[in-house]
């Protein structure tokens, strides 16, 4: 295979490794087109209360049940509770982009930016889903506002049995306060090594590089390891056969291990030569480090394996696997 044919093939191979990204591109569009009807209902909800007030009487039955804020009694149900959802569904998404907007323009640590915005985030949704609930069971009939008063919501918590919604909330406040880890960054949790997609008030999101999404409760995240902390070690062991000259293949490897290093991009540091990690029947293995990000990791270690290879060839250190 020339150069060409393998460069062509590691194209491919890249394109097949991003199809979760692709997915993931395809489902953000959904969700855009999705979030466009929703600015059209919601645009057209406020066009109707700010201004029925002039296409409206005061004895209007539509536009009282319309406007939440009205205290007419007798509304109708259907028309309110609608009311409801979209004015509540429209309070969540201006309150998280103005949250976005102030998280990127005043904090300027990564970690304790998007983390926190994430939390918030979903608190908001949590919230403004209770206060729609709330308020639709009340237009039902359901009053719901003195059935919280009445019984504490102490008690109200405690009765519907959220004890481990109060574990992962908490949980979720000492991830983002001690910077355990970051939207974005590669962690392993319980032998599952994946990308931090999400982060919320409940659970987080974990997606691996075939797409697959682990979600788990932030009580339940132990024994995390963080990747993506520093620079990750990309390791290679190769062999070559014992009759072969150990000196002759350390000063090859001199003249060559910087011109590997500039030949393959994502390395941060290396290849280095490590030493003789192993002696067998026949032959010895050689083994190699170098540093790269951690996302970058298995990708390295293919390209040393295929670079060195080819300096095996080129220079005829004979390997057992020939």
């Amino acid at each position: 295979m020339n150069d060409f044919d393998y460069y062509e093939s590691v194209e491919k191979g890249r394109r097949i490794e991003s199809d979760a990204d692709r997915r993931k591109t395809v489902t953000g569009k959904g969700k855009s087109v999705r979030n466009v009807i929703a600015a059209v209902v919601v645009a057209g909800y406020y066009v109707l209360l700010i201004g029925g007030c002039f296409f409206f009487d005061g004895t209007s039955v539509f536009y009282r049940s319309l406007n939440p804020f009205s205290g007419a009694g007798n509304p109708n149900k259907a028309i309110r509770i609608a009311s409801y959802v979209i004015f509540f569904m429209s309070v969540s998404m201006v309150s998280r982009f103005l949250l976005d907007y102030v998280m990127k323009t005043t904090l300027s640590s990564k970690k304790m930016g998007k983390a926190i915005q994430a939390l918030l985030s979903s608190l908001i949704r949590y919230l403004a889903f209770l206060a729609m609930v709330l308020l639709s069971l009340n237009t039902l009939g359901v009053d719901a506002l003195s059935i919280v008063a009445g019984l504490g919501v102490l008690s109200l918590i405690i009765g519907m049995g959220v004890k481990e919604l109060i574990s992962d909330i908490v949980a979720g406040l000492f991830i983002v306060f001690e910077q355990l880890f970051d939207m974005g960054d590669i962690i392993t949790v319980g032998g599952f090594r994946g990308t931090v997609v999400s982060m919320g008030i409940r659970t987080t999101q974990i997606q691996d590089e075939g797409g697959n999404k682990l979600i788990v409760n932030n009580s339940r995240l132990g024994n995390v390891v963080n990747m993506t902390e520093s620079l990750s070690v990309a390791m290679l062991e190769t062999p070559i056969k014992y009759g072969e000259s150990l000196e002759r293949v350390e000063r090859i490897l001199a003249e060559n291990l910087p011109v590997i290093g500039k030949e393959i991009p994502e390395l941060k540091e290396g290849p280095f030569y490590v030493g003789v990690s192993g002696v067998g029947k026949g032959s010895m293995t050689l083994r190699f480090v170098a540093k790269c990000e951690e996302g970058a990791k298995y990708r390295v270690e293919r390209a040393m394996t295929r670079r060195f290879k080819l300096l095996w060839d080129e220079k005829e250190i004979e390997s057992p696997l020939n």
